[in-house]
């Protein structure tokens, strides 16, 4: 009797199909900056869970920190149920977690209590950015996070013999680069693989490189922002090049020869004439008047 019940009590057995966790991934990296979310299709027996197949979840309220299922969700869901796995049931619900880490928040866990509360229902968390996923079930009616979790291929079992056909080539443009697989331990969690593209810098020292360089580049494009705003919002001088004519003591334009001003003050200290067609006083134009000749002194000149 004892034994019965800690056998209740344990936490479930959760067995995925590999294809369901490559749609769940597939589908979370769909969209890396809103969480999405979807259905888990399978069997409940003595606390084993089946997990066979998923259906996304279309039509959901989406966003960057939680998901909601509409109205609209669960006719799509229970249609393509009905249609494709009518034998089957409904063992949880699975969401994506883009940069933020597996757990359940407090609007996960209320979806969870409210819509996936059977004992044999699980919920699956994905995240996106660091490929970190989990699992949650009821264990003594809380949630917690699953530790007996497997993964079982439907293609297991497959020959691997030789079959006389040559490599795949590459289609064209594509890079043929090595893959490069990069694994991290953590002290007391299990070792995680990641899977980095060909062109994907490996060290941190690189990755420092392109930071400083983006750094850089945005501060000076900021730079060249702030001079072109101040060159068209704030006035400025503009220095023109004049000539002084020590003659009539007018400024000339050096580059169009035009007069400008005139200087104020002639070499001797008197004011200077505002016109310079006036008039030089100083210079009539007006005939001056001829001399009166001298007579000639003769008998009947008078002294």
């Amino acid at each position: 009797m004892k034994a019965k019940a800690k056998l209740e009590n344990a936490q479930p057995t959760l067995l995925v199909d590999s294809e369901v966790v490559r749609q769940i991934r597939q589908h979370a990296r769909s969209s890396s900056k809103n969480e999405i979310c979807g259905v888990l299709i399978g069997q409940d027996r003595d606390r084993r869970i089946e997990v066979a197949a998923c259906i996304e979840g279309q039509n959901a309220e989406e966003a960057g920190a939680h998901v909601t299922f509409t109205q609209d969700t669960w006719e799509h869901i229970y249609a393509v149920k009905d249609k494709k796995y009518p034998e089957a049931r409904i063992v949880g619900w699975y969401h994506s977690h883009p940069g933020f880490g597996v757990f359940l928040s407090d609007h996960d866990t209320f979806i969870h209590k409210n819509f996936f509360s059977s004992p044999g229902q699980v919920a699956w968390v994905f995240d996106p950015h660091s490929d970190e996923e989990g699992c949650f079930g009821w264990v003594e009616g809380r949630l917690e996070r699953l530790t007996r979790i497997a993964v079982v291929d439907r293609r297991g079992g497959e020959p691997a013999e030789e079959t006389g056909r040559p490599e795949p080539l590459p289609a064209a443009g594509a890079r043929s680069d090595l893959v490069v697989v990069q694994s991290e331990e953590r002290e007391g969690g299990p070792v995680r693989i990641r899977r980095l593209d060909p062109g994907q810098e490996t060290t941190g020292s690189e990755w420092s490189l392109e930071r400083l360089v983006a750094n850089v580049f945005l501060s000076l494009l900021t730079l060249a922002l702030g001079f072109g705003l101040s060159w068209y919002l704030f006035p400025r001088v503009e220095v023109l090049p004049v000539l002084l004519d020590p003659r009539t003591g007018q400024l000339i334009d050096a580059r169009t020869g035009e007069v400008i001003a005139e200087s104020r003050d002639t070499k001797d200290g008197s004011a200077q004439r505002a016109d310079p067609n006036a008039p030089d006083p100083n210079k009539s134009d007006a005939p001056s008047s001829p001399k009166p000749r001298a007579e000639k002194k003769g008998d009947n000149a008078k002294p």
